[in-house]
């Protein structure tokens, strides 16, 4: 292939992809369903009044969501045991009883015209203000997808990948070092499973021990929460000292050997994502340095385009568990 074809080729791409991502556009349901976005935050909010665990779960669905197959509501189909959302990868991902309700709600007001991958970036968006993080507008019109296949989230992103494993995965979604550590940050909500520590703190390089980024005031507490051998359903925070509010408090861990994920702590091992997380602190930060917040929902609008389907692509899902 020469030059000239293969660069017609990488632009009609690029073209491609900028009409996948323009046919969404904020207030799509403002005239066929103009309640759909009131909806869905009454769904979610009353959910978070149950269980305050709801805010994480619902920003990690959506991620899920959007990694494999695009944000198509893929993960939400049951339809047995090969459904994607049997996935290894997608171990412990829930909120599948929130959509549900909105959804229900969503058909009863305006039957067949919001889709399930839309409740769920929606949900997520609703999720985070909970969380006292930022609101933003969230670009609507994707349509639901027609296959959920488990050996599709094989190759979710993994806590115990390398930095360059996960700069790899997430370029493969048209995602940038940047969005990497602002998407990582999403972890500045919810817990995790001692499960997800075990290698870390007692197995980390061939010889065993634990990983040599975690701070030595710090692992001891790491290890008495998780003992080697103990439960490994036991809980514990991914942001030490702010796992219940949205903010950068998650970046600090990392910087400081604080960081309780190792894919969290691995975002200080390479010169480019270094250079990000250290962007939110420092003497002038934050009027004259990033925006942590506005940047933060540049990375997630942007992660909420992946693979969308619009148009004539896809369907409008009657249940979201279910195709039509």
């Amino acid at each position: 292939m020469g030059f000239a074809s293969l660069f017609l080729l990488l632009l009609l791409s690029a073209l491609s992809i900028g009409v996948s991502q323009g046919q969404l556009s904020v207030g799509f349901y403002a005239n066929t369903c103009p309640d759909a976005e009131s909806i869905v935050s009454s769904v979610v909010r009353n959910a978070a009044q149950s269980s305050s665990n709801i805010p994480p779960v619902m920003l990690r669905l959506h991620f899920h969501d959007c990694f494999v197959e695009g944000c198509d509501g893929s993960i939400l189909i049951e339809n047995g045991p090969n459904a994607e959302r049997h996935a290894f990868s997608h171990q412990g991902v829930g909120g599948f009883e929130v959509i549900e309700q909105a959804k229900a709600q969503l058909e009863a007001t305006c039957p067949g015209i919001v889709s399930c991958a839309d409740i769920v970036a929606l949900a997520a968006r609703d999720a985070i203000v909970l969380a006292n993080g930022p609101s933003y507008d969230v670009p609507t019109g994707r349509r639901d997808g027609r296959v959920s296949d488990v050996s599709l989230a094989a190759d979710m992103p993994d806590v115990s990948d390398s930095v360059q494993q996960l700069k790899d995965k997430f370029l493969q979604k048209g995602l940038s070092e940047k969005d990497l550590v602002l998407l990582s940050s999403a972890h500045t909500i919810g817990t995790t499973a001692c499960f997800f520590m075990t290698k870390r703190l007692y197995n980390f390089s061939p010889g065993g021990g634990s990983d040599p980024a975690i701070s030595p005031d710090f692992l001891p507490e790491l290890k008495s929460t998780c003992p080697q051998n103990g439960d490994v359903n036991v809980r514990l925070p991914m942001d030490r000292g702010s796992e219940a509010t949205f903010d950068k408090q998650i970046l600090d861990n990392v910087r400081n050997g604080f960081a309780v994920l190792e894919s969290d702590a691995r975002l200080y091992d390479d010169d480019t994502t270094r250079t990000v997380v250290d962007s939110y602190f420092g003497f002038l930060n934050p009027i004259f340095g990033s925006s942590f917040e506005a940047d933060f929902v540049d990375s997630i609008v942007k992660m909420g385009q992946i693979g969308v389907k619009t148009g004539s692509k896809g369907e409008i899902r009657r249940v979201c568990t279910a195709f039509n």
